[in-house]
């Protein structure tokens, strides 16, 4: 019952559109370097993994760095609607990208 009268969306769906057809278009561009595994020596070498932030070591447990390969820039893939829990959803994504804003 809760289901069947909880508010709808389909923001999700549109999220899940807009990421493959991101995928598309840049899924052969290289993510950045800061989230790559370094296993090896020559991998270390080259800079994969440096100067990655592990969220929860952060105070706010955010460090806001950027998972989208160079060049893409970050989407705004996912567009919750002003009804809701999405509306709670939105507002911690518009905290989110204050934070982003006021990391270096």
């Amino acid at each position: 019952i809760y289901l069947a009268t909880a508010p709808k969306s389909n923001a999700t769906y549109k999220a899940i559109g807009a990421a493959n057809r991101a995928a598309k278009e840049t899924g052969s561009l290289m993510p950045p370097a800061h989230i790559l595994n370094a296993p090896t020596k020559l991998m270390k070498n080259l800079g994969y993994g440096a100067g990655y932030e592990y969220d929860h070591a952060t105070e706010a447990a955010f460090s806001g760095q950027n998972y989208f390969p160079d060049g893409m820039g970050r989407p705004d893939l996912y567009r919750p609607v002003e009804r809701g829990f999405e509306r709670e959803i939105s507002k911690r994504l518009a905290y989110w990208a204050k934070l982003r804003e006021e990391t270096p």
